[in-house]
């Protein structure tokens, strides 16, 4: 047995078809003493029972691009290596059973169409044709994509090693991770019953054993294990080039074998495994076959493949496998100790993913940053709630249930709930808030008219849905009253010490070293200036500011900010997002409002746009920042949360004669699309400059000071850019836009929507999205274009505009 090397420059632990492909992408980026430890056997774990499907498809733009390159990897895979892999492009079907999923694949095809695939919609007979095993009664319709396909897990991951070693990595099979060394935060060194090797950088890919393994070491990684069935069919004539089928109305998925066919499904009532613990010698090993559970699934199968009733079965394989609470994989380096990265919880569709994610981490872990925006699959989307097992379970089950039912828009979860309240919660859920949930917190989306008999629950459908009228209310009052948002969830931290303002003006692209009492609108940018947080940051004393962003960029934001101090400067951010509740007060009527519950002065002369200031309301200090997000006149009321009800009780009973209602964020998501207002994770992100996104006012060009991303604004303020961010007003003011849709300019198709809803002031649905063109994006070649949207392909004629629709002069939040 070949001797364990003393030092590695990375140590990837866990020989499964991730763990390979990230050893395979690292040493063929020139880390060459990159080491791979498995405990057993490459794939006993969870990759030898997978079932192999490969499908490309997804929400995000990056993630599917990031299971194309797989697709890519694994067609060359086997001449590199010499090993075959049991890839086959035979292409992938999706079928649809009523109209609601025929709307659901028709914009998915525009989606594909939006991010470069090629997805065909075929009637039932071109379906049949091309599955002739199946019964085509039911079928609507069915979408075809040429380029998935199917592989055989177990010999890519072979391939895989194969090519690490060829690259230069080494492979240690029977080999247990015993211990990692930490000193001052920092890894030393992976121990195992081999030896020890010093290193600094250790890359977690070992599947449904990550979160204990990670736990130790106080890394959070979100996900459980969870029994998953497929049948396996013995040889009755299945042709070896019939597609992979999804038949997500029956729940089931199905692929060739050997003359055969894989069957499987997602059923509602997923079985959890290892809720105390996986096995120790568990390995190469499947759970008992559950037949009684399989039945549903099985009867949903009969019903499409007839043949299936005659069929010899050779096998019906469970194996656990690791799911996570949002559906999504997990990447990246964990926030809470440098050096240690994460990829896990692939939820069963790890092979279609591990080319790419291999690639993707190896990129992280070699260059410290990833090839491109991955914040889908980012390990810093979780926050608190997903410390708690039993709570991460609860939701991943019911994630588990709906991998193939409707994907609604604005659909929310109802499992886990509440988990994190706001004070204000009992008292907004008397008067008929509609809750979502982001991050744990309860956040009212809408609220319904008890007294007029609506109902405050969600409808969902791909038109509009029960909620519009409810909207449109809030939004008038938004734009003619005023409004109270509980947006207590927010994010905010505490960044202070005697170089606090050095720290930040570093971190921050525009100007923070501003007076006592100002208020900052920011971008904080990464090397290539791409937009990593987009804040609002409150000077509050001499060496403190305070940092407010959104509620679900809570981890992400504070470990950006954490990691980018310089180590020499004196300053020190702390998470005090549970200490403050958050009140926004909004709309013309809302200093009429304040002037009646506080003494202090807060006339546009005194506590004009972008200040910050201590007031007092019922007897409670109040942190007023004057700022707004919806294109209004408003204040943020930061309260403290023991005062948050007193302080909201007073500012109803004195907002009653100025037509101050409640109003939720599907309102705050109207007027901000009327006002232009980007948001991060959508329109703008780490792929996305503030140049790009018309954003560069944004930015301290004008002023000598450095700060990271400045040298990649000043080359594009001299060279260009090759996009623009942009909005479009269909024509037809009845179309639903929802994010994805196709923009075309002049015929050509120049990119997608990150953005879609509906601006009620206007009376016209509002998209926004990034005009691309590889030769380069002027304003005059935005604006020189006759532009088509692609929605749910139907081409809608569109006008496009590069000021906000509403208020461009920004006279009613200044005044």
């Amino acid at each position: 047995m070949k001797e364990l090397p003393k030092t590695a420059k990375a140590v990837v632990i866990g020989g499964g078809i991730v763990g390979c492909s990230t050893a395979y992408h690292l040493a063929k980026l020139g880390l060459t003493e990159t080491v791979l430890l498995e405990r057993k056997k490459l794939t006993s774990g969870t990759t030898f029972h997978a079932a192999g499907l490969v499908g490309q498809l997804r929400t995000s733009a990056n993630i599917t691009q990031m299971l194309g390159y797989s697709v890519d990897l694994y067609k060359r895979l086997e001449a590199e290596t010499g090993l075959a892999t049991g890839w086959k492009m035979n292409g992938g079907l999706r079928l649809a059973c009523n109209e609601e999923r025929w709307t659901e694949v028709k914009r998915q095809a525009t989606t594909a169409q939006s991010f470069g695939l090629q997805m065909h919609l075929l009637t039932p007979k071109e379906a049949f044709d091309l599955w002739p095993l199946m019964d085509t009664d039911d079928l609507v319709g069915a979408a075809y994509l040429p380029t998935d396909g199917q592989a055989n897990p177990s010999d890519i991951t072979q391939a895989l090693a194969k090519g690490a070693r060829m690259a230069g990595a080494s492979i240690f099979e029977d080999t247990e991770v015993l211990d990692l060394e930490i000193d001052k935060g920092r890894i030393r060194a992976v121990v195992t019953n081999q030896g020890r090797i010093e290193c600094e950088r250790v890359v977690v890919c070992a599947g449904q054993w990550t979160r204990s393994f990670a736990a130790r070491f106080g890394v959070n990684v979100p996900l459980v294990s969870v029994e998953h069935q497929y049948l396996i069919t013995e040889s009755f004539g299945v042709p070896s080039n019939l597609p992979t089928l999804r038949d997500p109305d029956r729940l089931t998925y199905y692929k060739e074998e050997v003359g055969g066919l894989v069957m499987g499904g997602y059923e509602p009532n997923p079985i959890p495994w290892a809720i105390d613990g996986i096995p120790k010698e568990f390995h190469y090993t499947l759970l008992d076959s559950n037949f009684n559970h399989f039945e549903q699934i099985m009867e949903q199968a009969l019903m499409r493949v007839p043949a299936l009733q005659t069929a010899g079965i050779k096998q019906l394989l469970n194996g656990p496998e690791s799911f996570t609470p949002d559906g999504n994989f997990i990447l990246g380096e964990a926030p809470e100790l440098r050096n240690f990265f994460v990829g896990a919880g692939f939820n069963a569709f790890g092979i279609a993913s591990a080319g790419g994610a291999g690639m993707a981490l190896a990129e992280w872990v070699a260059k410290g940053e990833p090839p491109y925006d991955l914040w889908p699959v980012d390990i810093r989307r979780f926050g608190r709630p997903h410390f708690d097992t039993d709570w991460v379970r609860t939701r991943t089950l019911e994630a588990y249930g709906k991998h193939y039912t409707m994907a609604w828009p604005f659909e929310e979860h109802s499992s886990g709930r509440p988990c994190r309240k706001s004070p204000l919660y009992d008292r907004l859920k008397a008067q008929g808030a509609c809750f979502g949930e982001k991050l744990g917190w309860e956040r009212p989306n809408w609220f319904a008219d008890l007294f007029a008999g609506e109902e405050p629950k969600d409808i969902y459908s791909y038109g509009r849905q029960n909620w519009f009228a409810a909207v449109d209310r809030e939004h008038r009052a938004v734009r003619e009253a005023a409004v109270i948002f509980d947006q207590t969830s927010f994010a905010k931290f505490v960044l202070k010490g005697r170089d606090a303002e050095a720290a930040l003006s570093w971190i921050a692209a525009n100007d923070v070293a501003k007076p006592v009492g100002a208020l900052t609108y920011t971008q904080m940018l990464n090397d290539k200036g791409g937009i990593e947080c987009d804040v609002t940051v409150a000077r509050v004393a001499e060496n403190e500011f305070y940092i407010t962003t959104g509620t679900g960029f809570a981890t992400h934001d504070f470990d950006w900010i954490a990691r980018n101090i310089p180590a020499e400067m004196h300053a020190e951010l702390v998470d005090i997002t549970s200490a403050y509740s958050v009140l926004s007060l909004m709309g013309p009527n809302s200093r009429r409002v304040l002037e009646s519950v506080t003494s202090d002065d807060v006339s546009n002369a005194v506590f004009p746009f972008l200040r910050v200031k201590t007031i007092g309301i019922a007897g409670c200090p109040v942190r007023a920042l004057r700022v707004t997000y919806v294109g209004e006149l408003g204040y943020e009321l930061h309260v403290p949360v023991e005062y948050a009800a007193t302080v909201y009780d007073a500012l109803m009973a004195a907002g009653r004669h100025h037509g101050l209602v409640n109003a939720g964020y599907r309102a705050i998501e109207s007027c901000r699309l009327e006002k232009g207002y980007r948001a991060w994770g959508s329109d703008i992100g780490p792929d996305h400059t503030p140049v790009e996104a018309g954003l560069a006012w944004a930015v301290k060009m004008k002023k000598n000071i450095a700060f990271r991303g400045r040298e990649a604004i000043e080359r594009q303020l001299a060279s260009g850019v090759k996009k623009l961010f942009a909005c479009f007003v269909p024509d037809d003011p009845g179309t639903v836009l929802l994010g994805r849709e196709t923009i075309y300019r002049d015929g050509q198709r120049v990119g997608w929507l990150s953005s879609g809803g509906y601006g009620y002031t206007i009376g016209k649905p509002i998209g926004y999205g990034y005009v691309r063109n590889a030769d380069g994006v002027t304003e005059d070649f935005v604006l020189g274009g006759r532009y088509e949207l692609d929605v749910a392909q139907r081409r809608v004629p569109c006008q496009v505009s590069l000021t906000p629709l509403y208020d461009p002069q920004m006279a009613r939040i200044k005044t």
